[in-house]
């Protein structure tokens, strides 16, 4: 037998059982865990969104410095798209819009440069630069596993490919109408909008505004030449019948439906950030979320240039 101070030393060691996490012990401590990420996770997701909103935020204030420059250089807004048309009044093409007349001012120099602006833009020589996808005009919230989409004709006709175009979330306030022709906002066909025929207020007119790809798809590109935009009806957002293609460039706040409402129309505005409502650029290059809860005659009011009318609210 061990004697001495070390030789019991040693046999407390010998005999001293090991201790150990319980089961219970463990559910506890897997508990706590538990507890700690459901408190954490949705201050983390908070933040990522936030981050998210402000560089959309971002891209619509560096879309805003583009058309200054623009109108400094050329004394007028660019377009809301360019085409030719028929005798009733049938758009015949190219179709480029005011997006693609920005690349200069927003430094995509080499992409402007490729684009062949007297053909249509689903010309075969078109192909390449029509699919090139530009982080200024995609909103970090509303990401897609795909950055281009397939154009077609629809209803009633037929369904019928036309071309591939690259995704854009922003599209230019048409008016309170069907976009197209002569709208009474900042954008429509071959439109030559200077400040001054902005008589509301460029700080009261809305130029620019969000759509997320679950309401309907949007291009930098233009107005494809005989395209239509058919809703998803199966995802929970949007509303409405089939629209004509000038919807992939411009979008309009008519029918009485508020910023951001599920039920928009497949060329109105929608966004996937947190706080309900949509993010427009105003025409004096400044951006603000406008609230679903908007009053309606503020958001027309907000949406026409010339309309003589006064939106009540700090925009």
């Amino acid at each position: 037998m061990l004697t001495g101070p070390f030789g019991l030393k040693k046999l407390e060691n010998m005999t001293s059982p090991r201790r150990g996490f319980t089961i219970i012990e463990l559910l506890v401590v897997i508990a706590i865990i538990g507890l700690v990420v459901a408190i954490v996770l949705p201050a983390v997701q908070s933040a990522r969104e936030s981050a998210r909103r402000t560089e959309c935020c971002n891209n619509l204030k560096q879309i805003g410095v583009a058309l200054h420059n623009y109108v400094d250089l050329h004394h007028v807004f660019p377009s809301g798209y360019i085409s030719a048309f028929d005798a009733a009044g049938t758009d015949t093409g190219p179709g480029w819009g005011w997006a693609a007349m920005l690349l200069p001012e927003l430094e995509q120099f080499g992409t402007y440069q490729q684009i062949q602006f007297g053909l249509p833009i689903e010309h075969p020589l078109n192909a390449d630069v029509r699919v090139t996808s530009l982080p200024v005009y995609l909103c970090p919230s509303d990401p897609s596993s795909r950055r281009v989409w397939q154009v077609q004709t629809g209803p009633p006709n037929p369904t019928t490919p036309i071309c591939m175009v690259a995704e854009a979330n922003y599209v230019g306030v048409y008016g309170t109408t069907e976009p197209g022709v002569d709208g009474d906002g900042m954008f429509f066909r071959n439109s030559h909008v200077t400040p001054a025929d902005v008589r509301d207020g460029l700080s009261q007119t809305l130029a620019v505004g969000e759509r997320s790809q679950l309401l309907g798809f949007a291009t930098w590109t233009g107005s494809v030449t005989g395209a239509v935009l058919v809703p998803d009806l199966t995802d929970g957002v949007g509303s409405g019948p089939p629209e004509n293609g000038t919807g992939m460039v411009l979008g309009h706040v008519g029918d009485r439906i508020p910023p951001g409402d599920v039920l928009s129309e497949v060329n109105q505005f929608y966004s996937l950030h947190a706080t309900r409502g949509v993010q427009f650029l105003f025409a004096d290059g400044h951006v603000s979320l406008l609230s679903g809860s908007l009053s309606y005659p503020t958001f027309l009011a907000l949406t026409t240039r010339a309309g003589r009318d006064v939106a009540n609210g700090d925009f």
